[in-house]
């Protein structure tokens, strides 16, 4: 018996054979083509069924995990279209005559060293994508088939490095779980396995020396074991069956209260990333959506998104919830959420510099035609805004000014809206200062624990080499959710959670002592956070 750890992903139990998946890599050797303008249109030839596979695996995925997860398959299409990336690629097989799998392989390693030795966390993380990307072309040009064949059991796939793209294509109900030595808990693999709630764990060391045997992945305890002694598999197999009658017995509180047991009613919202995840909110019985990311509107867009589309999407969330809360957080571009057509400055320190509610302040339309969106849609549904990123009381009070100003063109037109509380987002150690001064403005809190964490910390939330001492947990972080939740209280406003410490359910009874009103989750998460609800009597001490 062997065993390895590594970053779980997701807390569960998968036990089975374990599969080796080999990508297949061959080097692509160098030739000399008589007849470069042949080999151009292999390229072209190439490329255009590379874009045709990702635009299918975008669909795949969008029905699989929501447009959230299938956002990346837009972003590769969109590489192959870079007319940088072309122009060295066609350069390379016309000037120096050679074949055009080896100009692709040439170029994308090239540009994937250029955008791995960038300081941008973001452009960084765009290395591996042009990977892919050249990869996928190459594979093409050489005839070679997708990967993803899992064979006829499910398996314990084990892996140096999965693509996004690789994930998807790959057969779930042939996946078990994933193991691979490469990647973080923040790259678009690990997001994905978080949607389609597959266990995995990431950082492990492990090869091909793995392939047939058997294999038991802890994620509560991010342990791969090998080669199971038969207690310990045994043991493991009581663990599960444990697990999926607890996952049954879950099912049963839905339509259920979610109020402790000395009687304090939570509102127990969602997460969504768009208009499709809104399916999983009413499957898992949440009571509202209490983040709505309407940054991927424009991340899924090679353009502005009009008035009307993103009226249109605001809108059938608000119909669709059928007069539940809606919560709608204006745009948060910047960080790691970059779009070509802001043509944004690169920035050294992304994290903290253009984002957010500065960027919209300062290109007023955009922001207008984004709240006259939201407004306009608040007639359907009840509705709700919240401004991210916020540092001081003035911008609270030009975005307030701004939505006023919405408010009345929209009257003169005589276009009908609805009453749309207005919140902030607190996410920056300033805001929790004067959140006393800020509760005076607004009508709620929504507390942003990921960037919180990562600020009050001072520690890059992404930078993988930071893991072990990113503690969502630290005291300053916990301190300063109670001093949000008491200022704003004393303010007249109601404080939720919705970063990731909302669904940590080792912390959920604390933020209930805390006074906390609602928890905004991702909705896998809310039939357990409801069952930690419902057995808590805040009347007790502790």
């Amino acid at each position: 018996m062997e065993t390895y750890t590594g970053k779980s992903i997701l807390k569960r139990i998968a036990i089975g054979k374990m599969r080796f998946y080999s990508k297949g890599e061959q080097m692509v050797q160098r030739r000399t083509v008589s007849d470069p303008e042949a080999e151009l249109a292999r390229y072209e030839e190439a490329r255009e069924k590379a874009v045709c596979q990702l635009h299918g695996l975008y669909e795949k995925a969008l029905k699989e995990v929501g447009e959230t997860g299938a956002a990346i398959f837009d972003v590769h299409a969109m590489m192959l279209e870079d007319d940088d990336l072309n122009d060295s690629i066609r350069n390379m097989i016309q000037s120096q005559k050679i074949n055009a799998e080896y100009a692709v392989a040439v170029t994308g390693d090239n540009f994937s060293k250029m955008f791995a030795e960038m300081e941008d966390e973001y452009m960084q993380a765009r290395a591996a994508d042009i990977k892919d990307v050249a990869e996928r072309v190459v594979n093409i040009l050489c005839g070679r088939h997708d990967a993803g064949d899992l064979g006829e059991e499910p398996v314990i796939l084990i892996a140096r490095d999965l693509a996004p793209s690789e994930t998807v294509q790959m057969d779930k109900s042939k996946l078990l779980a994933f193991v691979t030595e490469l990647g973080s808990a923040n790259s678009h693999t690990a997001i994905l396995a978080r949607t389609m709630n597959i266990p995995a764990l990431m950082g492990v060391p492990v090869g091909e020396e793995l392939d047939g045997r058997m294999g038991i992945v802890d994620g509560e305890t991010g342990t791969l074991i090998a080669d199971p002694e038969p207690q310990v598999l045994k043991q493991y197999e009581e663990k599960k069956q444990e697990e999926e009658r607890q996952r049954e017995l879950l099912q049963t509180l839905k339509n259920k209260e979610d109020v402790t047991l000395d009687g304090k009613h939570i509102r127990l919202y969602a997460n969504i990333g768009s208009v499709g995840d809104t399916a999983k909110v009413l499957a898992n019985d949440a009571d509202g959506i209490g983040l709505f990311r309407s940054e991927f509107l424009y991340l899924e867009k090679s353009d502005y998104p009009t008035e009307e589309e993103q009226f249109q999407a605001y809108k059938a969330v608000a119909e669709t919830m059928a007069g539940k809360k809606v919560i709608i957080r204006t745009l948060d571009i910047g960080a790691d959420k970059q779009v070509d057509y802001f043509h944004l400055d690169r920035e050294d320190n992304p994290a903290m510099g253009y984002r957010a509610i500065r960027i919209c302040l300062d290109r007023k339309e955009i922001f207008r035609t984004q709240l006259r969106a939201i407004y306009r849609a608040s007639a359907y549904g009840n509705i709700a805004v919240m401004y991210p990123m916020i540092i001081s009381v003035k911008e609270v009070r030009e975005a307030k000014a701004m939505a006023a100003r919405v408010e009345e063109e929209l009257k003169a037109q005589g276009i009908p809206f609805g009453q749309v509380e207005q919140g902030i987002m607190i996410e920056t150690p300033a805001a929790v200062i004067i959140s006393d001064l800020l509760a005076q403005e607004v009508d709620f809190f929504s507390i942003g624990t990921n960037d919180l964490t990562q600020y009050t910390l001072a520690i890059d939330r992404q930078n993988a080499r930071l893991d072990n001492i990113y503690d969502a947990h630290h005291p300053a972080v916990l301190r300063m959710i109670r001093t949000v939740i008491e200022n704003g209280h004393q303010g007249g406003c109601w404080v939720g959670i919705c970063g990731e410490l909302g669904a940590d359910q080792s912390l959920t009874e604390t933020f209930l002592r805390m006074g906390i009103d609602e928890l905004s989750v991702t909705p896998a998460a809310v039939l357990p956070i409801r069952k930690i609800i419902r057995e808590t009597d805040l009347g007790t001490e502790k």
